[in-house]
This record gives structure tokens, C-alpha cells and sequence, in this order.
């Protein structure tokens, strides 16, 4: 029997997301007359936009296998574009990273390091070959297996690198601290779902 879809799905809810998150990240940045301070503030408001998407998008199989329900067929349906909006998202993102390093290099200097450029470096390439290989031909061409690998290694990695971003904040500002809970919990979920399942854990990577 085949699932109901509604109005929001698949590619309209990809560009029902990014457009939001363009005309959210403009009204910051104008919030502050598109100085500095508004840029960083985009900054900010994209890294937390990027957490959510990609939680909702790594759980997604895991919560669709232990509670099936219409949120989570819903959220197993489109994690696919829930993907691509986590992608859009970190592209915004990045796009304000330059313009804050354009108009302020020495603030830009003194918040950045070797290690953030490697660290953030590797995480945008993995987003990049993970965006490109969320299509059904490309997939296809590096085969199961691969595209599996992929998926999953560079998951994980994304999963870290959130782990760390948010977490080496926490010492100066204790309340950065819930933004490791939604990590937290779709590694638990993971977990669980692996315990339970292991075969399809295996098949569903991503």
C-alpha cells in the first residue's frame, strides 16, 4: 500500500527550508545593519539551524524503526531533503564565515585556528560528497557498499565535529551544554535501534 504524501515533501520541503533559512539569516544580519555583529549573529543562528537538520536527519531511520508513527514515516520519507536542508544550511553558513573574515580579519583571526580550518575543512568536504551522492544516479554509480560507507563514516564525523564545536563552548557558556543533548540522543536512538536491529542498521546507514 503506498504512503500518503503531503504538501511538504521531498523537494518542496527542501526549498521550503533553505528559503526560510535565507530570509531568516538576512533579517539577522539586518537586525544589526548588516555590520559585524549581525554577520555573527547569522554565524550562530545557522550552526543551531545546521544541529537540528542534521539530528532530524541522522535519526531519522532509527526512530522510524523503534516508533513507527506518521512523524517518523514522515521523517524516514525525507531524510533524504532533511539532508540537503542541513547542507543548505552549513552552505549559509559558510557564506557568512567569509563575509565575517571580509570585514573583520583580525576578529576572524583571533576565533579561528589551524585546527578549526582542517577540523571544519574535512567537514565541509564530507558534506559535499555526502550531498553529492544523496541523488539516486549518483549513488548508483559508487554502488551500495560505498554509498553505505559514506554515509555512515561521514555521518559520524559530522556528528563529532558538532560534538566538539558545541562542546568546547561549554566551559564559558555552561548553557551550550543543551546543544549536546540532541547529539546525545540520536546517538542513543542509533544505538538502540542497532541493538534491536542490527541487519537493517546495517542496510540504513545513514
Amino acid at each position: 500500500m503506498s504512503q500518503r504524501q503531503g504538501w511538504l515533501e521531498g523537494w518542496r520541503l527542501l526549498a521550503a527550508l533553505s528559503l526560510s533559512l535565507i530570509v531568516l539569516s538576512l533579517w539577522i544580519a539586518s537586525m544589526r545593519h548588516f555590520e559585524v555583529e549581525g554577520v555573527r549573529m547569522v554565524i550562530r543562528f545557522t550552526a543551531r539551524s545546521s544541529l537540528a537538520l542534521f539530528c532530524l536527519a541522522f535519526s531519522a531511520a532509527a526512530l522510524a524503526r523503534l516508533w513507527p508513527n506518521a512523524w517518523t514515516r514522515w521523517q524516514r520519507r525525507n531524510r533524504r531533503y532533511l539532508g540537503l536542508s542541513f547542507a543548505a544550511s552549513h552552505a549559509i553558513h559558510a557564506a557568512a564565515i567569509v563575509v565575517f573574515a571580509w570585514m573583520d580579519p583580525a576578529s576572524f583571526a583571533e576565533a579561528t585556528s589551524v585546527v578549526s580550518y582542517i577540523f571544519g575543512g574535512l567537514g565541509y568536504v564530507v558534506i559535499m560528497v555526502m550531498s553529492a551522492t544523496s541523488f539516486d544516479r549518483t549513488a548508483a554509480l559508487i554502488g551500495p557498499r560505498a554509498w553505505r560507507t559514506l554515509h555512515l563514516v561521514g555521518g559520524y564525523y559530522l556528528w563529532f565535529q558538532f560534538l566538539v564545536s558545541f562542546g568546547k563552548r561549554v566551559p564559558a557558556m555552561p548553557l551550550h551544554a543543551a546543544f549536546l543533548i540532541p547529539l546525545l540522543i540520536v546517538l542513543a536512538l542509533r544505538m538502540i535501534a542497532m541493538a534491536r536491529h542490527p541487519r537493517a542498521q546495517t542496510v540504513a546507514a545513514g
